[in-house]
């Protein structure tokens, strides 16, 4: 528990990127706008879901619960570091810090069991075409879809409660600008190797594992496509799957990198400007993602923006 003279530490410095006041508001500008358009374009995918009953199917039950993650996961972390941005306060408390880290993490677990889901959805419609509607009845989407929360929101308890009965004291600055696992529990005066052994451990379970299913499930997937005999359908069957791909693509591929990397210094500086993509840029790229490549979903924004026109 380290010197029991030391002063505990009651709040962190989040350090966030040294630059000067000018790239600061230039920051605080961008990543507002980014922000603000994610939660108005996933709020209005949610809404087109809800509100058309032709989307009330399986695929769009997983996107609307995917819109409503990407609203919270980059609410866990950007308000805050845009306030550091536009106040220049850099200080949070040591509960905050860990309450950031639960949801921040937790979301990104759920983010993966969603993931999965959604590639279980993709490969029953592709595999098992006559009998989507029976295996994804509404009954088990919705459990689902629940369980990637539930499931999510449990991953990361242990860690959690861990880090929050670790002494701190001092130093007190967190080389991010949110509080991120590696850069907080290396302030700890505590011995952290079983934190660091049940984070890497869950970790390993979320993100590898949850890989691995959905690339199997993806190479059914594709081996069912190889099969079909006409072209139009083997096109037709993809173009179901390429909103997915590219969301995993876009989601693992920076995730893979940031856990990928030791965790010296030079490291979570790279980390630091890297998680800027998962955190602040992909949850404005997925629903843009599935809005463009969804018909269905440009087809009812399309009338409903006509109908609008038509009633002024």
């Amino acid at each position: 528990m380290g010197n029991g003279n030391s002063t505990s530490v009651d709040h962190f410095i989040l350090i966030g990127f040294a630059v000067g006041r000018e790239l600061q508001i230039f920051l605080f500008v961008v990543i507002c706008i980014i922000y603000v358009i994610t939660i108005f374009t996933n709020i209005l995918i949610i809404a087109i879901i809800k509100s058309t009953t032709s989307l009330h199917k399986p695929m769009y039950l997983f996107i609307g619960t995917f819109s409503f993650l990407e609203i919270w996961y980059p609410t866990a972390t950007v308000p805050k570091f845009l306030s550091t941005l536009v106040t220049g306060s850099k200080s949070i408390s040591l509960p905050g810090c860990i309450v950031q880290y639960y949801f921040h993490f937790s979301l990104g677990a759920t983010e993966n069991f969603l993931l999965v889901a959604m590639a279980f959805d993709r490969y029953v419609a592709i595999c098992y075409p006559l009998r989507y509607m029976l295996i994804m009845s509404h009954t088990r989407c919705t459990h689902l879809a629940l369980g990637s929360w539930v499931c999510g929101f449990l991953s990361f308890t242990v860690t959690t409660f861990q880090i929050s009965r670790l002494h701190f004291c001092g130093p007190n600055k967190i080389n991010h600008y949110y509080c991120d696992f590696a850069p907080l529990v290396t302030l700890s005066c505590s011995k952290i190797d079983n934190v660091e052994f049940y984070f890497f451990i869950m970790v390993t379970f979320v993100l590898v594992g949850c890989l691995l299913v959905v690339l199997i499930s993806y190479l059914r997937i594709m081996l069912a496509i190889i099969r079909m005999p006409s072209r139009s359908g083997r096109m037709k069957a993809f173009s179901t799957c390429a909103s997915h791909l590219a969301v995993l693509t876009i989601f693992y591929g920076t995730t893979i990198f940031m856990f990928a990397k030791p965790t010296g210094r030079s490291s979570l500086d790279t980390n630091k400007v890297v998680s800027i993509f998962p955190s602040i840029v992909t949850p404005l790229l997925n629903p843009i993602i599935y809005t463009l490549r969804n018909k269905e979903i440009m087809h009812t924004l399309k009338r409903g923006t006509s109908v609008g026109i038509l009633k002024q």
